[in-house]
């Protein structure tokens, strides 16, 4: 079932589509021709009417490195259609499980550098900064490689889960959680934050790449892109001010075993006080410093107007 080779580390590649038949071509060749590595791709398509099941399909029959998950499915999120991939492939035969967006680049040497950079630094995860590129050939360089602070996992994620490369042991124990609280986990809206979350919180050690590993592709029909524009901003506030994020790091951190941490207990029930507190505590909760101060000026604004998610 694998491409596993003696001489070059295996990996499973997990790739979640919907609608995405004028992308997959690039994305899958450049997934496919990854250096010195061998690579299977397993792909779940959350139901399309774009033809991505039947093209998806076809694609398989020609290359014995592409398994199709069953159709059928509507998942009605990248979320929950990664967490389907996390639950239903068996990522026994394989060194480590990566995640791919449809719509994105791979450089050839995306998944080697991962696999070294895992070995250099006694890692058990992998991501990295990327290059986000938009239709009229703009480019701008997204970073995430800031020093990790001590809560960050609950409030973010290590970068965009599409970078993502994971030593089978850690993918194995996620999994295990995915099948014990499936209904749960479903819940949680982003997985690339739940799966550093849970590698964070138990122990799991992370290395985030300062090297841009990946094209990530811009366009109107983006889930979660990058956070720049007007539109992006108020999304993103609406979110912050309804009480959405923080009702999702106190989930996270119940799923990950944290919900009775003394931290986390302090503003996990959205009261004000809790929030106000949360605020002034920011500096150990993104990695960024002008996250940091966002996050901060977030709590204090949903402690002036009252979480609705309480």
């Amino acid at each position: 079932m694998t491409q596993k080779s003696t001489c070059q580390p295996s990996v499973a590649v997990c790739l979640a589509a919907y609608n995405g038949v004028r992308w997959l071509q690039e994305q899958l060749d450049s997934i496919l021709t990854q250096a010195k590595v061998a690579v299977t791709v397993f792909v779940s398509v959350d139901c399309s009417s774009d033809g991505t099941e039947k093209w998806i399909d076809e694609v398989a029959s020609r290359d014995s490195r592409i398994f199709v998950l069953p159709h059928g499915q509507r998942f009605g999120g990248a979320a929950r259609n990664f967490f389907r991939l996390i639950r239903d492939v068996d990522f026994a035969d394989f060194d480590y499980v990566s995640f791919a967006d449809q719509d994105d680049i791979w450089p050839p040497g995306k998944l080697s550098r991962a696999h070294e950079m895992l070995l250099s630094t006694g890692s058990d995860a992998y991501s990295s900064n990327v290059l986000a590129f938009w239709p009229n050939g703009l480019e701008v360089l997204i970073e995430k490689a800031q020093a990790p602070v001590q809560w960050d996992f609950l409030f973010e994620a290590a970068g965009p889960g599409c970078t993502y490369v994971m030593r089978k042991e850690l993918a194995h124990a996620i999994q295990a959680l995915a099948k014990a609280h499936w209904v749960d986990i479903q819940k949680v809206g982003l997985h690339d934050w739940f799966v550093y979350a849970f590698a964070r919180a138990n122990g799991y050690r992370w290395v985030i790449d300062d090297y841009a590993g990946m094209l990530y592709r811009q366009h109107e029909k983006n889930q979660v892109g990058v956070n720049s524009g007007a539109r992006a901003f108020a999304q993103r506030a609406s979110k912050v001010l309804n009480g959405w994020g923080l009702t999702q790091s106190a989930l996270i951190a119940q799923l990950v075993g944290l919900g009775d941490d003394p931290f986390v207990k302090r503003w996990s029930g959205g009261s004000r006080a809790g929030l106000l507190w949360l605020g002034f505590h920011a500096w150990q909760c993104r990695r960024r410093v002008r996250d940091k101060i966002i996050f901060s000026l977030s709590c204090i604004a949903l402690c002036l107007v009252g979480s609705r998610h309480q």
